[in-house]
């Protein structure tokens, strides 16, 4: 624990990033193997469920350092970080405890069904015997908190650099359905069966917003565009004699799209697609609202009416693997050929498409191609050089996102809360409305697109102007009016505004604009019936 307490505080305490790999690096050298092996996954996410809840944390730890709770709540906002104010205001440690990374993980999961006083009396035990640091990183693994400025590239570069291994195929062998009960250090890192999980996804080929005007990417005949769909993006995996869905951040869906399951039938083993996860409406041949989609992406099985009222399609555009071999380093136009192919020779009404290229004789065709995105369901196009490989990550310059400008409307902060975190004195998560008449609804929320500055000012602001109180949240004068952009709009009962935004922040405070100019309820039900 005292080794990775203290790669904890070399990677807290600096911003450079080759300092942060070596560190890293050191640490996987020299560090048993399975602190390692939980080492790698707390940084990739995989981190234990929490067994003990903050309300106890903080009670405990006002009882254990001998205050008033209300005091260790106000000192919490202070300091922005729970973990760290726990460890700032307990006495020093009476003892000295010895323990491993993976021995105190295993002893905070075997909590999980023990009794209040059992879990009291360990969590005291352990602060009373760790050194200050120990006990912010042992705060940590309760919490499941971690912000240790890195990046799960970051890791894996440090990785590579440990086990000589490359960094390409380390990210593809830390993707999947893994953790430290199912494993090993060596079976994941240094020697690994490549038939131990054939459910694998490869890591994801991520594209950047263009900014500049597309001429500048050259000509237009070196680039296949798409439409860019919104849904869920998931790659397709059939190995084995059976199917896997994964989604982009890694969390298996299989279960939730069972149609999915007769491409078995017809695709070979050793066949992975990446597309689109599309809600689909065969009446129409069109995708629904996202909204439709929304219902079946928390569920572990999917009723016969929600598989009725939205069934889905793969929308693929690429291929990553065929006849069991990876082919990520062909050209894409080689790559997106042999899809067209596989995909043509299939019988329709498989829930499977291939995503069509669109034609264009120049950059201006196609922007006006683009113009009509929102009219088919999609958010605008995508870009990608027809000679690139798929490669991990986000790469600048052969893959693009061409985005419509989003939707915005003009609207009334109403309600002001705190952030979390290293933001804990600041508001920065506010309640908007539009105006119905002499009256103010709600309809949305919304927490990043301002400067710390206006962070800070509207945060002063807050202060002297609040009208009501509810918990953390607090009712401010209606005065301060917000450009709001969102990316969708779909109708929802839940909310009293009957709407529902997507993707919602703020882009600009609007100063010059009185309340009585903001946007109307009207307004927003005009544009849910043009673009919902």
């Amino acid at each position: 624990m005292k080794d990775f307490a203290t790669l904890f505080t070399t990677l807290d305490q600096t911003t450079k990033t080759s300092v942060k790999t070596a560190a890293l690096a050191e640490y996987f050298r020299t560090a048993p193997a399975d602190d390692r092996l939980w080492t790698v996954a707390l940084l990739s996410g995989r981190r234990p469920r929490r067994a003990i809840t903050t309300t106890r944390l903080r009670e405990w730890a006002a009882e254990r350092a001998g205050i008033p709770l209300w005091l260790f709540e106000a000192c919490y906002p202070v300091v922005g970080d729970l973990s760290e104010t726990i460890a700032l205001v307990l006495p020093p440690p009476a003892t000295t405890l010895e323990n491993s990374l993976t021995g105190w993980i295993t002893q905070l999961r075997a909590l999980d069904r023990a009794d209040d006083a059992t879990r009291k009396h360990f969590v005291l035990t352990a602060w009373d015997g760790l050194a200050p640091t120990e006990r912010f990183v042992f705060n940590k693994l309760i919490t499941g908190g971690w912000r240790m400025g890195v990046s799960q590239k970051l890791m894996t570069r440090a990785l590579a650099q440990a086990t000589g291994i490359d960094e390409a195929e380390l990210t593809h062998r830390l993707m999947g359905d893994w953790s430290p009960d199912t494993t090993s250090w060596d079976s994941l890192i240094t020697a690994p069966d490549p038939t131990a999980d054939l459910s694998r996804p490869y890591p994801f080929s991520l594209a950047h917003p263009l900014e500049d005007a597309p001429e500048t990417l050259g000509p237009v005949t070196d680039w296949i565009a798409e439409h860019k769909w919104d849904g869920i993006r998931g790659q397709l995996i059939l190995r084995g004699g059976d199917h896997h869905l994964w989604s982009r951040g890694e969390d298996l869906m299989t279960d939730r799209f069972p149609e999915l399951a007769q491409l078995t039938d017809f695709l070979p083993t050793g066949t992975v697609l990446d597309g689109e996860v599309l809600a689909w409406n065969h009446a129409t041949d069109a995708p629904l609202g996202f909204s439709s989609l929304q219902p079946r992406i928390g569920r572990k099985s999917v009723p016969k009416k929600l598989l009725a009222e939205a069934p889905v399609i793969v929308m693929a555009y690429d291929l990553l693997e065929w006849q069991g071999a990876d082919i990520r380093d062909w050209p894409l136009s080689r790559r997106r050929d042999t899809l067209a192919t596989v995909l043509t020779a299939l019988p329709p009404g498989l829930p499977l498409r291939l995503s069509p290229p669109i034609a264009a004789n120049d950059w201006a065709d196609l922007a006006r191609i683009r113009a009509t995105a929102r009219d088919i369901g999609a958010e605008g196009l995508m870009l990608k050089r027809t000679s690139s490989p798929y490669l991990p990550g986000r790469r600048r310059g052969d893959w693009w996102k061409w985005k419509l400008d989003p939707l915005t409307i003009d609207a009334v902060m109403i309600y002001a809360q705190a952030g979390s975190g290293r933001r804990a004195t600041l508001y920065t998560d506010f309640t908007f409305a539009v105006r119905d008449g002499d009256a103010l609804v709600p309809f949305t929320k919304a927490y990043s697109g301002l400067t710390d500055a206006e962070f800070r000012e509207i945060t002063a602001w807050v202060r002297k102007n609040t009208t009501d109180r509810f918990g953390p949240v607090r009712a401010v004068t209606p005065q301060h009016v917000f450009e709001i952009a969102f990316e969708g709009i779909q109708a929802s009962p839940r909310h009293k505004s009957g709407v529902a935004l997507r993707f919602p922040r703020m882009v600009r405070w609007r100063r010059d604009k009185p309340v009585a100019e903001a946007n109307t309820l009207d307004d927003l039900k005009a544009m849910l019936a043009q673009y919902g």
